[in-house]
This record gives structure tokens, sequence and C-alpha cells, in this order.
């Protein structure tokens, strides 16, 4: 992958709401935690202003990140990020620790290719429906992709594009396609115009009375 995300982080031992709002307030830091793998969770805080940054890149959720914690390195995923419903302020941020040879659980962003060339569109009036904008996928960190591709420029109205459709990398799979094909959701759909109709139903009805 071609970004690198190193933050700087901070043990803490003061826990509870109280010390989480002085640290935000007082010294600008956001509370955090690290869990998972052989070691205990870790009460750790992060600058304001470096998470905020590293949030702005929409691969820092999709990537794995080098926490320097008092000097030792940490290699994470981010699980959970709160902000402020009101305010562009982080609230808390919940990191995994990952391993080498362990598959990683990870939501990575889907992004759509040829959009101003969907031929249901273009040709056919129809408006360009998103229904899944990130997808869950396991694989081992190394083969995490910073996100997922999807061409939608010969989809024509009324078609849609599923899971099951997408071409994920060598050693990556969807985590929804193994709960079997109730899950295999359409990631976006061509929908027709309002109030158009599709070839073929006009003369469809047409014939019918007739007949």
């Amino acid at each position: 992958m071609s970004n690198e995300f190193d933050l700087n982080a901070t043990a803490r031992d003061d826990l509870g709401k109280g010390a989480s709002r002085r640290l935000r307030r007082l010294a600008n830091e956001v509370p955090a935690i690290i869990y998972g793998g052989s070691k205990k969770p870790q009460s750790i805080s992060i600058a304001h202003k470096d998470l905020m940054k590293a949030v702005s890149n929409e691969a820092f959720f999709a990537h794995i990140i080098t926490l320097h914690v008092d000097g030792k390195k940490e290699q994470v995923v981010i699980k959970d990020l709160q902000r402020h419903p009101a305010k562009p302020r982080l609230m808390h941020a919940d990191f995994q620790r990952v391993s080498a040879k362990q598959t990683i659980h990870v939501k990575v962003p889907v992004h759509i290719l040829n959009e101003e060339k969907c031929k249901g569109v273009k040709t056919g009036g129809g408006s360009l429906l998103r229904t899944i904008t990130e997808l869950e996928v396991v694989c081992l960190p190394k083969d995490l992709p910073e996100f997922l591709e999807v061409d939608v420029a010969n989809l024509g109205v009324g078609e849609a594009i599923h899971i099951s459709q997408i071409s994920f990398p060598k050693g990556v799979s969807s985590v929804d396609l193994t709960h079997g094909a109730d899950a295999d959701h359409a990631v976006v759909t061509v929908q027709p115009p309002r109030g158009g109709v599709q070839d073929g139903e006009e003369t469809d009805g047409e014939e019918s009375g007739e007949a």
C-alpha cells in the first residue's frame, strides 16, 4: 500500500469519564484504547491534531497503522472512531492489534469507476444508486486493500452489481458472502427514470390489450 500511517501515542493510567474530559479539554488529546492479540488492553492518548489529520485520509480506515507508544511500536487497525455530534472533534478511538500470521476483518471503502460513462445513466436516463459504500473483508494484514473498485460503465437501466461480482484481490474475501446467497447484496444499481418505462413494457401492454 502506498500510504504509511505512523502516530505517536502516550500510555495513560488516569481512566474514567472525568479523566477523558480533562484529557480532551486541557491537553487537546484524544483518549483511545489498544486491544487484541496476546497482550492486555492498553489505554492511550493521541494528539487531536495528529489523529484528525490521519482520519482525513480515507485510506487510514483500511490500512495497517503503526502506533508509537512510549517508544514501543504497535501494529494496529482502527476499529471504531467516535466523533462529537456537533463539533469537528474526535472523542475516542479503538485500535485492534494485528499479527502478520493472523487474518483480520476490516471495512474497506468501495470506489465507483466510470460513473460518468454509465450506460444506464448516459443513454437510458436512469439514476445511479449506491447502496453500499464499504465492505467488510477478511485477509492477512499484508493483503489488506485500501479500497475495492466497481466499474459501472456497462451497467444498464434496472441492472445491479452485487458483492459476488466484485473482483477481490488475491487473498482477500468478503465477509458478507460467508453468510450465504441471501447476503449477496447489490452494491450499486441503475434505477429507471421516474415516470418512464423500460424498453418493451409499453409494447407488451398494448399487445396484451389487443389480445
